[in-house]
């Protein structure tokens, strides 16, 4: 048995390019399109198709990440079948942002949440312009506001009277 035939969904590691579970389906369907054109050109016998295709940088990493092998169609089928319970079972945070966040630091973010949360954490990321500034977390277990709509909101008596001793100075 190969270490690929050995490796399962629980035990692999997403690289910070893999985002979203948008991000984990894309290569699923980037393996089993490969896995396709690998296995219709060996039924064929095509010699000039025989070298492995171009790959993407994130399913490149992937399999580096993971020192897996991708040559027989055995250790493929399996690969295929783990990522699929693997998209199936990754966890998500939902974020929620008052503009859109770039890839960069969409990076960063799923980077700290799988070194403090779970290893492959992935993000679902969406917007909404009233929380002005900050971030809406939510976890199967657990929601942070974490925007300033809030904090505004908790100050707001604050604010009021912040603003009624400034208009009486005047």
């Amino acid at each position: 048995m190969t270490k690929t035939q050995d490796a399962t969904h629980d035990t692999f590691t997403l690289p910070t390019t893999i985002v979203s579970k948008v991000d984990v389906s894309r290569l699923v369907d980037e393996v089993e399109a490969v896995n396709n054109e690998l296995t219709t050109n060996a039924v064929r016998k095509n010699e000039e198709a025989e070298a492995m295709p171009t790959l993407s940088d994130q399913l490149t990493d992937f399999l580096k990440d993971n020192e897996l092998e991708f040559e027989t169609s055995g250790d493929r089928a399996h690969i295929i079948k783990e990522l699929r319970l693997l998209k199936n079972k990754v966890p998500v945070v939902n974020l929620t942002f008052a503009v859109a966040a770039d890839r960069e630091s969409l990076q960063l973010l799923v980077d700290w949440f799988r070194k403090e949360a779970h290893p492959q954490t992935v993000l679902s990321v969406s917007l909404q312009p009233a929380l002005i500034a900050g971030v809406y977390v939510r976890t199967p277990n657990q929601i942070h506001d974490l925007s300033m709509r809030t904090k505004l909101k908790g100050g707001r008596s604050v604010l009021l009277k912040e603003l009624e001793a400034f208009r009486g100075s005047k």
